[in-house]
This record gives C-alpha cells, structure tokens and sequence, in this order.
C-alpha cells in the first residue's frame, strides 16, 4: 500500500521532539511581546538557554555559543496555551475506539484520571505544535459521559513524548447547565443537587477517614476513590472547572464555590458577560469560544460577539477555546476576531497563552517571556492574529521544534507528484522539499 511507506514516518514525525537536545539560542531584532511586566520590545532579543528563557531585552548579552537566529521585521511571542483539549486521548472524533476522553454507566467518575490514557505520539500533536501550540490541558469530555463529574485533567507539553506531562491533575471538569440536567436526570435542579452532595460526602469524608476505613462512618453516594478525588479541589490546589453558559447557571455556579470555598473556572460562559462584575468580584476565570454569537441553544440565547471585551473590561480573567482539538491551532484565529471586537490587543495574546498558564497554576512555569520561564517561543512571519501569518520556528521547552507534521508530509508528497507530471501551475514557486 503507498501510505503505508509514510507510516514508520509519521511516528517519527511525533516522537523527534522527544530526542531533540535543548541548545543556546538567540533571536534577534524581532517585536517581542512578552505578555510580562516588560510588555512590548521593539527591536528585542530573546536569549533560550537550558531548556529556558535566560534573558529578554533590547541590550542583551548574547552568549558565545548560542545560534543565533534573526527574527528582524518578525513577532515573537510565548507558546500557545490551549485551555481544554483531547490531544492523545482522541485520535479520529468518529472513531470509538480512539478515544479515551469519557466513561459511561457510573454515577460520578470523579477518579477517573486521563493522564494514564494520553498518547505524546498523537499525529494531532506536530500538526498544532507547528502552529505555535506549546502547552495544553487534556480534559475528560463533559458531555460525552455517563455523570456531571467527568474526571480530572493534566496539562502537558507538546514538545516531547517523554516527560510530557507537567501537572497532574490539573483541575476537575463537571458539568451543570443544560449538559449536566441532562445528565441528571432532566433538571438542572437535580445535577446542583448532585454536585452539592459529591461535595458534602468528600468533605465529610476527609475529615473522618478512618472512621470510614473502620466503617463507622455513614455510607456515601460516592465510592472510596471517588471521594478521595475532591481532596485536591476542596483544598483550592486545583480548580473545578464547570461547563455552563447561561447566566443563571453561572450564579449557581458561584453559589457553590462560596458554600464550599472552591476555586472555579467557568467553561463555556455564553452569557458570563451579563454577571462579568460577579464573576470579577469573586475572581473566577472563564474559558470561552470568542466566535460564539447566535443562540445555538436555549442556554446561549444572550450569546455575543463582545463576550471577550467585556468580560476583559469588568477584570475578568478570560482564555481562549477552540473546542477541536484537531485544529487548536486556530486559537489566533479567535484571539483575532475577540480584538475586532473590543478586546486589547495584547489581552487577546495573553487569553491563548498567559492567562491559561495562570488559570492552571502554570503561570511560574510559561506562558510569557521572562526569565526562568520556559523555552517556550514562536517566531512569527507577521501578526499572529492575522490569518495570513504563520510560525517561522517553534520552540518548546528550549528545543526547536521540526516544522513538520503528517500533513506537510502529504502535501510535499503530492507535490512531488505533480512536478513529477509537470501539471503544477507555473506560478506555483515552492522549492521541492528536500
């Protein structure tokens, strides 16, 4: 079969950023946006060293060993940071038995863990990570399982497929709104109450486990693992993040997180504009889809175009979803349209990368360019929210990342074909691929 020649080189499409070393690079006389406390350099350099960033500025000391790599006239920026993803958990959307991402037939799957499930060698990886995406949350779907509580995420890196996972768990994804009634039985008054219980019995169970484990304690809806789960979440040491839209559903939301003194993320938020000084006041992020402005559900009625530039205007903290993880790398593409409508420019670029970082207690770590951070680094060709602009080199954890992916590969394999029968267009200036 002629695909299967390309088989053994897709695998190693996914696994090369896992052997690459971390070398000394520094890029020069580029518009950096730091997203930090330097905010914009003109005419910057930006010094990768171990894995990390050493130095940012316009006089900076380049080291003598480091390959320098000229960036004049082109934008730097941090990786990108996609909030929610499936990235090796799912393969092929309408493929079964290439996904991992839900588990049906158990009332709460609050223990279920993706991280033993993800695949670093996904061939959905290079082809976002050459788009710029660095980092990302894998999350259980909400919707897709058989409970409100879908389970935990991780975040890892998508620069190597050893020691890929960088925080784990990261958060626990449950469902309320339209989603989680559905789930429960038909009313979201019923998924509150269920979740308001999972809450009350891990609680209870925390602070009394080893009258539990002698079994003297009262019996919970909720099994060992289950319970044990919510340790993390009821500790503030990661973030329950809830699928709602609706601005109703989002007061409720709120309502728990002071009830049970949790820190929320809300997913989804059609409607997060109208309570935006609520949500502000109680610092609770939002993870939303900018694009999102026609009332595709009942819960989505107050749906707009605005949603980011509000949010962003009341304090808000916002990051950016695509949904898809197959094309996460349209994350500029939202951040572009979110700044059409309203939002600062630079508050778009940090929705898709230094505001999920923090959002996951990842903000130490990457997310912007300052020293100590991660390598993570794309050289733009032009403004990365203009659709016509594209990564002229990625850097993920201090390696420069192969700007290759399985469909670079077909693509130059068929244009091989065609120069091969002379029927290419002759303004078609591409060089044959080497």
């Amino acid at each position: 079969m002629k695909v299967a020649k390309f088989g053994p080189a897709f695998l190693i499409l996914a696994a090369a950023a896992g052997r690459l070393c971390a070398g000394t690079y520094a890029i020069t006389g580029a518009t950096v946006y730091t997203l930090g406390p330097a905010g914009k350099i003109e005419d910057g350099t930006v010094v990768i060293r171990d894995g990390k960033i050493a130095a940012v500025g316009r006089s900076v000391a380049i080291p003598a060993d480091a390959i320098r790599v000229d960036a004049a006239g082109k934008i730097v920026t941090p990786g990108l940071f996609d909030p929610k993803s499936r990235f090796g958990i799912e393969e092929v959307s309408g493929v079964r038995e290439t996904r991992d991402d839900a588990v049906k037939g158990r009332e709460f799957t609050a223990a279920l863990d993706v991280a033993p499930a993800i695949n670093p060698r996904s061939v959905l990886i290079p082809v976002n990570r050459i788009a710029g995406v660095a980092t990302a949350v894998v999350a259980p779907s909400v919707t897709e399982g058989g409970t409100i509580v879908a389970g935990r995420g991780a975040v890892m890196t998508l620069g190597s497929t050893d020691h890929y996972l960088l925080k784990d768990p990261a958060a626990m994804f449950v469902a309320l709104g339209e989603a989680g009634a559905d789930l429960a039985g038909g009313s979201r008054a019923a998924a509150v109450l269920y979740l308001r219980e999972a809450l009350e019995d891990a609680r209870d169970y925390l602070a009394h486990r080893p009258a539990y484990d002698e079994a003297r304690r009262r019996r919970y809806r909720l099994d060992r693992l289950d319970l044990a789960a919510f340790e993390p979440v009821l500790k503030r040491e990661i973030p329950m993040v809830v699928a709602v839209e609706r601005a109703s559903d989002i007061e409720a939301v709120l309502a728990i997180a002071r009830d049970f003194d949790l820190s929320v993320v809300v997913d989804g938020g059609a409607e997060a504009w109208m309570v935006a000084g609520d949500l502000a006041k109680a610092h609770v992020p939002v993870i939303l889809n900018p694009l999102l402005d026609l009332p595709s559900s009942f819960e989505a009625l107050g749906a707009s175009l605005e949603n980011a530039a509000r949010l962003a205007k009341a304090g808000v903290v916002i990051a950016f979803e695509t949904g898809d993880s197959h094309n996460a790398r349209n994350l500029t593409q939202l951040a572009g349209n979110a700044a059409a409508y309203g939002l600062p420019y630079e508050e778009a670029l940090k929705a898709i990368t230094a505001n999920p970082a923090k959002i996951y207690g990842m903000a130490g770590r990457t997310g912007t360019l300052e020293p100590g951070r991660s390598g993570d680094v794309v050289i733009w060709s032009g403004d990365p929210l203009e659709v016509t602009s594209a990564p002229t080199q990625v850097f993920i954890e201090g390696r420069e990342i192969p700007m290759t992916s399985r469909q670079t590969l077909l693509r130059d394999r068929y244009l091989a074909l065609l120069r091969h029968r002379g029927a290419l267009p002759p303004e078609y200036t591409k060089p044959e691929p080497k």
